[in-house]
């Protein structure tokens, strides 16, 4: 029996023999007793006997290492003394609580039982005095509450429920103390455990005088995971709990936005559908509310939001595209903290993403910045042209509009602009499927946005020296089907219709020539669009001298459908005067020598000459005499060995006139009436032939080709090689007559 020192019994026997036993009426008889002891030692001041009796039931009681019944009986003693102290409890609870506490975790049921019972009912004696204990009994709570046994579940809700009373009424609650112990357990995935927590986050939220929004950004990313629990419960709960917050984020005067934009930011990319709607709805509301607070995240927040747009849920892409809007109307500067080095990485890196709804919003970005801060965006050009090149090749046509945009605002400098058309060149040039797929979409739209003239005479410039002469080749025959048959080049061609006329079209044809010497048909087309005629019949009398191969027939055969568009119209009505144009004619049938008799265009062109007027022409053998059509012999020899002569049987005579407008325009072969030097020209186009002739005998790489453009007229350039192809097997079977025995018909 425990004594005091004067050996005066704390408790008498029976009690405490009775405190331990099994029965619990027995234990709370015995539990009366100790507190009229208490109330006894209290009424005397008699402290040191209270604190020796409140040592025994701890230490000989509750924390024995005996039977549970024992311990049963230290709990309910415990509380009755508790009870028994009065408003003196507050200063015993230092050794009251911690056992009580511990025996929440004991093995044995029941024992946590009547621990949650008489915590229960010390608190309804201390109240207020709780609150100095209230971090270590909610961490008690905490775990309790996933506690298996349910009448312990249910004990540990009655206690909860009295606590929540005590600190909502209690003006001595430290939220600052108690934040970091909730932050902790906001992890926990018992679903239990979570609705204990959202149960103690809405009661505090409620009060008035804890601020429980002033820390939000602690446990709001604790509440986001909840969203994605499996138990409904849990997300309505959670989800009542956040829509609460955001009503008073929206009410109060002043938030710290940026610390929550981040946790929504990485809640925007969970898995669960409703875990992002959330996000994004409240990024919706931050971005409406926070002014300029959230500057320094819209980097972040438009790496959320790039991805959203395409989201698979429907509600998501809606709201993901209003916050991005409303991100976009926001005219943030980088004194405020905006980094548009941050935004163009997050904008460059969707220009890779697998929808075309976010590649589209991630370059009209780009665009916004390139117009609102264009020397910002331009210092990053090394980091974004690359992407922006590459994206060129994208399955979408609205995609790469887009880009040419892009590129055609950044090219609005001089220096930009040439590095651009460099950058295309090259890109064109090493990566073949694009030049294929998206080559002459690329060249229109870049003629539209800068310039049809500017971009041609930028590119000409760039292939008049490029050293792979093959691709040269391809890039030329591609410029000049756009030049011939693109809408929106009708003003460039109009221009150069007067090249003999006006100075600036001479200029854009001497321009133009060096660099489409590098394919002969093309000259030849460019000369017929400039009214050189005694030019290009000079230029086909030249590829008299060559070895025509089924590349140069290829395009002939473009060439004469060509002549048939709108676009040469003119050249069709030039035919009814005869007399006036003599070249001309002498063009059109040195083309004519160049086809096969069997090729569909060499039927057409025949029959578009067969209609010129006869009655207009008179001494056609004159007229066609070697000295006026020097090289004839040799467009003879290399079209058909004994035909010519039959081609030219329906020939009129052509009548030499002083009125002759080729002679009005060309006084003679070396000079036009502006200065330009034809006879250069010639000399030009001869060189650039020869070093192409060197550079096939030195290297055969495989043909590339370019998709054209939309057809006119129904003639489609693309059918035109499958036509040839034919016309020439039909055209070996033939007899050797029709065959020229000195052209060379390999491909």
């Amino acid at each position: 029996m425990a004594k005091m020192a004067d050996g005066t019994p704390l408790l008498s026997a029976s009690t405490l023999r009775t405190l331990a036993d099994k029965l619990y009426e027995k234990r709370k008889n015995a539990a009366r007793e100790v507190e009229a002891v208490i109330r006894g030692l209290v009424a005397q001041q008699d402290h040191q006997r209270i604190s020796s009796l409140l040592h025994l039931l701890v230490h000989d009681f509750a924390l024995s290492p005996q039977s549970n019944h024992r311990k049963q009986g230290g709990l309910i003693g415990l509380a009755a003394a508790t009870m028994g102290l009065g408003s003196d409890a507050a200063q015993h609870l230092e050794k009251i609580i911690p056992p009580v506490l511990n025996s929440f975790t004991d093995q044995d049921i029941r024992v946590r039982y009547y621990a949650c019972e008489a915590l229960y009912n010390i608190a309804k004696a201390t109240r207020g005095d709780l609150v100095f204990f209230f971090n270590d009994i909610f961490d008690a709570l905490c775990k309790l509450s996933a506690d298996s046994e349910p009448s312990v579940q249910q004990a540990a809700h009655l206690l909860d429920h009295i606590v929540k009373d005590i600190v909502a009424q209690s003006d001595q609650f430290s939220i600052e103390e108690f934040i970091p112990l909730l932050r902790e357990r906001m992890n926990v995935l018992n679903p239990f455990v979570r609705q204990f927590l959202v149960g103690w986050i809405t009661v505090l939220d409620r009060e008035t005088e804890i601020d429980m929004l002033g820390f939000l950004p602690d446990f709001l990313d604790g509440l986001f995971n909840m969203l994605s629990d499996s138990s409904h419960e849990i997300r309505q709960q959670a989800d009542s709990a956040l829509e609460e917050f955001l009503r008073e984020i929206k009410d109060a005067p002043s938030v710290d936005y940026g610390k929550m934009a981040e946790i929504l930011v990485q809640r925007a990319a969970a898995p669960d559908e409703f875990t992002r709607l959330t996000s994004f709805s409240w990024l919706n509301e931050f971005v409406k509310l926070s002014g300029e607070q959230l500057v320094p995240y819209y980097a972040d927040i438009l790496g959320a939001l790039l991805p959203a747009i395409s989201d698979n849920e429907e509600r998501i892409r809606v709201v993901a595209k209003e916050t991005n809007e409303e991100l976009r109307s926001v005219k943030a500067e980088p004194a405020e903290g905006f980094d548009i080095g941050a935004v163009l990485v997050i904008a460059r890196r969707e220009l890779g993403s697998d929808w075309e709804a976010t590649r589209l919003e991630a370059l009209r970005w780009i665009a916004l910045l390139l117009e609102r801060h264009r020397t910002e965006v331009l210092s990053f050009l090394d980091d974004i042209f690359p992407a922006l090149l590459s994206s060129l090749a994208d399955t979408s046509d609205e995609v790469v509009c887009l880009v040419l945009e892009v590129q055609a605002c950044i090219a609005g400098d001089a220096q930009h602009f040439h590095r651009l058309m460099v950058f295309l060149v090259h890109k064109f040039k090493i990566e073949q499927t694009l030049l294929e797929k998206r080559g002459t979409l690329a060249l229109r739209r870049l003629c539209t946005l800068l310039d049809a003239e500017r971009v041609y005479r930028e590119l000409a410039t760039i292939f008049e020296g490029e050293a792979d002469l093959e691709f040269a080749t391809i890039m030329v025959q591609a410029l000049n089907l756009i030049l011939l048959t693109a809408p929106e080049l009708a003003e460039m061609r109009s221009l150069l219709k007067l090249s003999l006329l006006n100075p600036a079209g001479g200029d854009l044809f001497v321009s133009l020539s060096s660099s489409w010497c590098h394919s002969s048909i093309a000259t030849v087309s460019l000369c017929l669009l400039a009214q050189a005629y005694q030019h290009a019949s000079a230029v086909i009398q030249a590829l008299g001298e060559s070895d025509i191969n089924v590349n140069l027939l290829v395009q002939v055969d473009k060439l004469v459908r060509l002549l048939e568009t709108p676009t040469f119209a003119y050249l069709r009505l030039q035919l009814l005067e005869p007399g006036r144009y003599p070249s001309l004619l002498k063009t059109l049938y040195g083309l004519l020598m160049l086809l096969p008799q069997q090729s569909a265009a060499f039927k057409m062109l025949r029959t578009r000459l067969k209609t010129v007027p006869s009655q207009t022409f008179m001494h056609m053998q004159s007229s066609l005499a070697s000295s006026q059509f020097p090289g004839l012999s040799a467009i003879r020899r290399s079209a058909s060995a004994g035909g010519f002569s039959q081609r030219l049987s329906h020939i009129p005579s052509i009548q030499t006139s002083s009125t002759s407008e080729d002679s009005d325009r060309i006084s003679d072969s070396t000079n036009g009436p502006l200065g330009i030097n034809f006879a250069a020209q010639l000399k030009q186009f001869e060189y650039m032939q020869h070093q192409h002739h060197l550079y096939q005998s030195q290297n055969n790489p495989p043909r590339r080709t370019l998709t054209p453009p939309p057809a006119q007229n129904g003639h489609h350039p693309s059918n035109i090689s499958d036509d040839m192809t034919d016309s020439m097997r039909r055209t070996r079977a033939d007899s050797q007559v029709r065959m020229p025995q000195r052209t060379s018909w390999r491909s």
